[in-house]
């Protein structure tokens, strides 16, 4: 079942992404420092580029592709492998080509990690982000198939 699924670990630097998930809000870390404004995830104190510590959260569309997918085999902890085969996708963000972010293609928001067939999943295909909301009050950002 979803609920045994192991939720997010947090720490400092990361809080603020899940915040703002919890607004169904996409949005990515960035450099403030006018010369840089780069993006960057995961989330850290300090810009890789300019070395800055002033930082922002830029909303993104939630638009990606998928960059790269697996499909779990077993051995799995019991409440994946009661799911599998589902997958675990990385997607480029449309508007931050350099990011990319670890999460799963689902057929909507609340649906099992197993909802979308192995064979629907193909590098390149675009996806959008949705939001699911676990029992304990976690949100998480999932991925749809633009074109289900």
């Amino acid at each position: 079942m979803d609920h045994d699924l192991l939720p997010p670990t947090t720490d400092p630097d990361g809080a603020p992404f899940w915040d703002y998930t919890s607004r169904h809000e996409l949005r990515v870390q960035s450099c403030r420092t006018p010369a840089c404004q780069t993006l960057r995830f995961p989330p850290r104190p300090c810009c890789p580029h300019c070395h800055s510590f002033d930082t922002e959260w830029r909303r993104m569309t939630g638009q990606g592709r998928i960059w790269s997918y697996v499909i779990p085999h077993p051995p799995l902890l019991p409440a994946y492998a009661e799911q599998a085969p589902y997958n675990v996708a990385v997607v480029e963000l449309t508007d931050a080509p350099h990011i990319r972010l670890v999460g799963n293609v689902v057929a909507s928001p609340a649906a099992r990690l197993d909802s979308v067939p192995p064979d629907r999943l193909r590098i390149g295909a675009k996806v959008q982000a949705v939001y699911w909301t676990t029992p304990d009050g976690t949100t998480i950002p999932r991925w749809m198939l633009e074109r289900p």
